[in-house]
C-alpha cells in the first residue's frame, strides 16, 4: 500500500470576526437596549393609563400615513403596533451603529469624543424640534413630557452600555 506524503490538506476556516463587525454588533445591542427602554416606558405609561399599547397604535398610525390619530377609547390595532414596533427596532438599531462607529473612532482619536457628544446634544435638540414642527398632534396624544423622559431614558441606558464596553474612552475638548 502506497502513502501519498505530498497531499495537502484544506486550510480551517474559521477566523474571529473582525473588528468592524464586532462594532456593529454593538451597535445593534445598543440600539437594541434603546428601543426597548423607550417601549417598556411607555407599556408602563400606558399601563397606568388603562390603556395598554397605545403609544404604538398611535405612532403607527402616524406612519402608516393614515392622517388620523386614533381615539383613546377606540380598539387597537395590533398590526400598527407590530408595525411600528419593527420601525422602531430598526431605526434604534441604525443609532446605535452609528453610535459604536463613531466610538470606535473616538477611542483612536481623543478629540472625535467632544465632536460626538456635540452631535448628541445637536441630535437631541433636533429630535425635538423636528417633533414639536412635523408632529404636534400627535406629541398632543401622547405628552411631550413623557416623550422627552423616554428618549432620555433610552439615551441614558445606551450610554451606560457603550460605557461598559468602553471603560476607558476619555473624552477631550
Amino acid at each position: 500500500m502506497a502513502v501519498q506524503s505530498h497531499t495537502t490538506s484544506a486550510p480551517a476556516v474559521g477566523s474571529e470576526p473582525s473588528d468592524l463587525s464586532n462594532v456593529y454588533v454593538e451597535g445593534v445591542v445598543g440600539g437594541l437596549i434603546g428601543a426597548a427602554t423607550i417601549a417598556i416606558w411607555f407599556f408602563i405609561l400606558d399601563i397606568f393609563n388603562g390603556r395598554p399599547f397605545y403609544t404604538p397604535n398611535v405612532l403607527g398610525a402616524a406612519l402608516s400615513l393614515s392622517g388620523t390619530i386614533p381615539d383613546p377609547a377606540a380598539s387597537i390595532s395590533m398590526e400598527l403596533v407590530v408595525f411600528y414596533t419593527w420601525v422602531h427596532a430598526l431605526i434604534f438599531c441604525a443609532i446605535g451603529g452609528a453610535a459604536a462607529k463613531l466610538l470606535a473612532l473616538a477611542e483612536r482619536d481623543l478629540d472625535v469624543g467632544f465632536g460626538i457628544l456635540l452631535l448628541f446634544i445637536i441630535f437631541e435638540f433636533g429630535f425635538v424640534a423636528a417633533a414639536m414642527v412635523f408632529a404636534e398632534p400627535i406629541l398632543r396624544a401622547l405628552a411631550l413630557p413623557a416623550v422627552l423622559v423616554g428618549n432620555l431614558l433610552a439615551a441614558g441606558t445606551m450610554a451606560l452600555y457603550f460605557w461598559r464596553h468602553h471603560p476607558m474612552l476619555a473624552i477631550a475638548p
